[in-house]
């Protein structure tokens, strides 16, 4: 009875040892695969275009060709080239592979290239769709090789429960142990997934505060509650970031519309439509009454942050149009603005100090007739805006004080650091003024900004 009881038992326990043994050799293999792959730089992408871009546009934070990225992400597919079993995912990962390769080539013969315009144009064809390509294939293997993981786990289960009903038969003490082990498996796995389950409903109700993660003893659920936590924690320091850069867009505004609203200029005005009265020039100052009604409608813009070309324009129309009546000997303007470029924004109040600068700072200054002259045309995608005066102009010296001014917290240069940071905090830091200035030729201010047509697509 002994062999009887005791030959089969021990047989179908071997067979469940053995089962569980390949399992769990399977298992775990892939679950290094997964691990390994997890090392993955994330920002691959990011990392690799931004360094590419500084390199090829040569600037001061290049540090030179990103290569070592590169051969870690190689070095990775290699790795997992070796150990990886499943066809779906040898093809992804020898596709990283060969996109590596291929990708230091690149590189390479872009650090061969002299010609600027060469080196943009292999950075967009080359280098973007290849990091991109790269990135892609590794999450397709993670994708591959995660949902293995999870046809074998099911399969484990699957066996391993139709050995325990064979086990069933033969001993209740064993069937017993195997209950109670596996339902203390079961709550190491369940009871975690619940309380992360209770989290995410409270995170999802809106409550933001970073928690200790729960512990579990699956280290997959274990990454999970850590990434929860570190997710949350993130996004409160967006949050954070994003409030504190509305804060500062609305007080640049707040400054720039005060300064805008200017009682001298307005009593100047005022005043000088006082003397086309008595000089029975009506049609003059109906005129100016007009533009200076259509100055401060632009000014408000109905409470919008951002308008258009047009109507900033026609808001730096009015103005000159006020200032030519009151210097029509010394101040002379054109606006050449091509009409496909109208539809397009930028923040309200951008174009209007950059003109008032020119008038009083250049042209006055120099004392005689002088001209303005605002311009507008498309560039490798961005838009390009110049105010260009006949004026004084500016030292080498005193010119790099106000170009040090757009980004340093110094009293000068009020006006421009103000149109300067709004600009980078709707678009972006790639974005803002640049200034060139010649003394007794005159300045020129640049504008650069994005082709966009809805404030939606703006950084904030």
């Amino acid at each position: 009875m002994i062999i009887i009881v005791a030959l089969p038992l021990m047989i179908v326990i071997f067979a469940l040892a053995i089962v569980g043994i390949a399992y769990a050799f399977r298992y775990n293999a892939i679950l290094n695969n997964v691990t390994t792959a997890s090392e993955f730089n994330q920002n691959f992408k990011d990392d690799v275009d931004l360094k590419m871009y500084y390199y090829v546009i040569d600037s001061q934070y290049s540090e030179g060709l990103p290569l070592d990225e590169v051969k870690s992400a190689k070095e990775i597919a290699q790795k997992l080239s070796e150990t990886t079993t499943k066809k779906d995912s040898i093809r992804a990962i020898s596709s990283v592979l060969s996109l590596c390769n291929n990708l230091e080539q690149k590189m390479q013969h872009i650090a061969a290239t002299k010609e600027y315009d060469s080196r943009v144009d292999q950075l967009e064809k080359n280098i973007y769709i290849l990091t991109d390509l790269i990135q892609r294939f590794m999450y397709t293997y993670l994708y591959y090789e995660s949902a293995y993981l999870n046809s074998l786990q099911s399969d484990m289960i699957t066996n391993m429960i139709v050995l325990m009903v064979i086990v069933v038969f033969f001993s209740l003490l064993l069937l017993y142990v195997l209950l109670a082990s596996s339902r203390k498996l079961s709550r190491k796995i369940v009871d975690p997934i619940d309380m992360i389950c209770e989290r995410l409903e409270v995170i999802g109700k809106g409550s933001l505060t970073v928690r200790e993660p729960i512990q579990a003893d699956i280290e997959e659920i274990q990454l999970l509650s850590n990434g929860i936590e570190n997710m949350v924690e993130r996004l409160i320091k967006q949050i954070e970031k994003n409030t504190e850069q509305e804060k500062q867009r609305r007080r640049a505004e707040f400054a720039l519309l005060q300064a805008q609203i200017n009682p001298h200029f307005l009593y100047n005005t005022l005043d000088t439509i006082v003397w086309l009265i008595e000089s029975e020039e009506i049609s003059e100052a109906v005129k100016m009454v007009a533009s200076l009604s259509n100055y401060f409608r632009f000014t408000l813009s109905r409470g919008k942050n951002v308008i258009t070309i047009e109507e900033e324009e026609q808001h730096v129309r009015s103005y000159l149009e006020i200032q030519q009546m009151r210097y029509r000997d010394l101040m002379d303007y054109e606006i050449d603005i091509p009409e496909q470029l109208k539809k397009y924004i930028l923040p309200k109040l951008t174009l209007q100090p950059l003109v008032e600068n020119a008038l009083y700072h250049g042209i006055k200054n120099r004392r005689r007739k002088g001209f303005i002259r605002l311009t507008g045309r498309a560039e490798n995608g961005r838009i390009i805006l110049e105010v260009t005066d006949e004026g004084r102009g500016m030292t080498e010296e005193r010119l790099e004080e106000v170009r040090a001014s757009l980004t340093e917290g110094t009293n000068e240069g009020f006006g421009l650091r103000t149109v300067h940071q709004r600009i980078q905090i709707l678009f972006g830091p790639e974005y803002g003024l640049s200034l060139e200035s010649t003394l007794d030729v005159g300045t020129k201010v640049i504008v650069t900004i994005p082709m966009k047509t809805s404030d939606k697509e703006m950084a904030i």
